[in-house]
Order: C-alpha cells, then structure tokens, then sequence
C-alpha cells in the first residue's frame, strides 16, 4: 500500500481541510495517510470523520513553519536535527523510507528549503522545479519552474527540461512529449540571455525539444511541457489563475444581470460551464511537484480546501506508482555522461 504523509497543518484553515482531505484520499484511493501535525487539533476532526476502519493515523508534531518563517531563521529550523515541526518530521519520514511522498499546501519557500536541507537533490540537478499543470486547448501542460527559482542559469533551464519530460510522460501519460522553451518569440534567437544561452543545451539533450513558445503556444498546446525560470513561470501561474477566474465571475455577473431570455440560456449553458470551471480549477490537480529533491514532495495552494488535498494526494499516489523519482535520476544520470 503506498504511504503518503500529509502536512495537517499546512492549509490556511488547518486542520480541517487537510484533515478531511486526506480521510477522502484514503476511503477512495485506497492509500495508507499519515497525518502530521498538533495531534490536540487533528484528533477531533480525525474524529467527525468516520475513519476508524481507514488506514489514517497520527505523529505529533508540536510546530507549525508558516509565511513568516524566513532567511536564517527558516534554514535554522529546517536543517535541524530537532526540528519539531510537521513539515520537517513529515518529510524526515519519506527520507527514512517509512512513507513513500509527502505533501503540504503549507508555505511554499518552507516546504522546498525544509526538503532541500533534509532530502537533498538528485546528483546532478543544482535547483529542484516546482512543476504545476496548466490547462491548454489540447489538454494539460507541465510548466517548470513557477516559483522555486526566481535566478536560473542555462543549465538549470535543461534539468528542468528533462524533469519536467520525464513527469509528463511517466505521470500524464504523455507519449515522447514536446519540450517548449518559453520566450516572447517563436524564431531561434529571440529572448533575454538566459534563453538564448539555455537553447543549446536543450537541443542537445535527450528530449522532444519543440523550440520556443510564447505564452499563446503554451496556452495553445503547442508543447506537453514548458520550461521557464521560476519569476516568469510564476507570473504566468498567477495571471492564468487570475484571468481564468475573471472569466468564470464575469459570465455569472452578465447571466445574473440579464434578461429572462439570457437567464434561461445560462441555465442551459449550465453544464458546460461546469466542465470548464473544473478543467480551470486548479484544486482538480491538488499539489505540484518538487522535482529535483531526492523523495517525493508536493506543494498545494495555501487555499486548498478538502478537494484540493484529497486531489493532492492523488496525485502523490500516480507518482510513487510510476517510480518516477527512479525515472528521473536515471535520466539525469544519462545527462552527464
């Protein structure tokens, strides 16, 4: 059975979400869930939750990393031998080998020093990518980095390159995926330096390398996976994010303000409308990985409700199940002979 350690103190409503989402995980993906966190604060929802029969348990973890933690202070309590709070003994349980992913919608920066400092990177990745899914035309797209990285050098640009191939193929399903680098132009030779200086080094490893992509392309569904350094990549996020939400809100906004003859149509358009809001909404993934670090890591939204974390673990799930942590440092390995 696989092992996935939830953060129960990772969401901005913790416990409950995570707490309910990880009961959710357990009754219907048949996946064995530690919970991390203040057990005084797990326990009762644990409890409303009828899973006495599931395979959910509990390890106390008195402390709680949250947005405030950071700098000095944040590495002091990440690289502790110590450390007490959920983040860091939830993730010493995947090192030790006493669960197989582990998964938080706690603060971003947190989650990824905490895993760097106690799992370490994969040999020959220097910067691991947090690689969330963006809807497209034509499905999903994995985009690398969206926020672990603001600063990337070429080479970091090619990891997550081949990272981010290696997950869409061994996770989504994505037979020999197509590689995009984004740029804010199609031609060879367009972009900052740092994609004129990665473009080489993409060409030369073993993937699908599909060329530049502007966001349109991305968007489009030109490419399975896009590789960006971690401020675009974040900016994207967050405007798709924002833009798809506007969207969805304005058309409530005219339907509601409308004629009899324009509310009869929303009701018909109904269902579909439906469809589109889950295909936007980002809960349908639950977490991204970390890729890079030496275990499995998924990072939520702070935002996410029990959906969200049930999706997340999931998701966790579909890649322990692959080895594609395995897959991953076989290809990097490949990199660097």
């Amino acid at each position: 059975m696989v092992r996935i350690v939830v953060d129960a103190m990772g969401s901005d409503e913790f416990p409950k979400p995570d707490v309910e989402g990880a009961v959710l995980a357990a009754r219907e993906y048949g996946v064995e869930v530690i919970l991390v966190g203040d057990e005084k604060l797990i326990q009762p929802v644990l409890d409303s939750q009828n899973a006495k029969d599931l395979p959910v348990r509990v390890i106390h973890a008195p402390e709680t990393l949250s947005m405030y933690d950071k700098g000095e202070g944040l590495v002091l309590k990440a690289r502790s031998k110590d450390a007490k709070n959920s983040m860091s003994i939830g993730i010493d349980l995947v090192k030790k080998g006493e669960a197989d992913a582990f998964v938080t919608a706690g603060n971003t920066g947190a989650a990824m020093v905490t895993a760097l400092f106690r799992l370490g990177r994969i040999r020959g990745v220097d910067r691991p990518g947090l690689a969330p899914i963006f809807p497209t035309a034509k499905g999903f797209c994995v985009v690398l980095d969206i926020g672990a990285n603001p600063d990337c050098k070429p080479e970091n640009m090619a990891q997550f390159a081949i990272m981010g191939s290696v997950y869409a193929e061994k996770v989504r399903g994505v037979k020999n995926p197509k590689v995009g680098l984004v740029s804010n132009g199609e031609e060879e030779g367009k972009g900052n330096e740092l994609v004129k200086a990665a473009t080489p080094l993409l060409k030369a490893a073993n993937i699908n390398y599909y060329g530049n992509v502007e966001g349109k392309e991305v968007i489009g569904g030109h490419v399975d996976v896009a590789v960006t350094d971690g401020f675009t990549g974040n900016v994207m996020l967050k405007s798709s994010e924002a833009v798809a939400k506007l969207i969805t809100e304005k058309i409530r906004e005219i339907i509601k303000k409308g004629s009899l003859l324009t509310k009869i149509g929303g009701l018909l358009v109904k269902p579909a409308l439906s469809e589109i809001k889950k295909i936007l909404d980002p809960s349908e993934q639950g977490a991204a990985p970390l890729l890079g670090i030496n275990g499995l890591v998924f990072i939520g939204h702070g935002r996410s409700d029990a959906f969200a974390i049930k999706n997340a673990v999931r998701v966790a799930k579909e890649a322990v199940e692959v080895k594609v942590l395995d897959e991953i440092k076989s290809a990097i390995e490949e990199s660097l002979k």
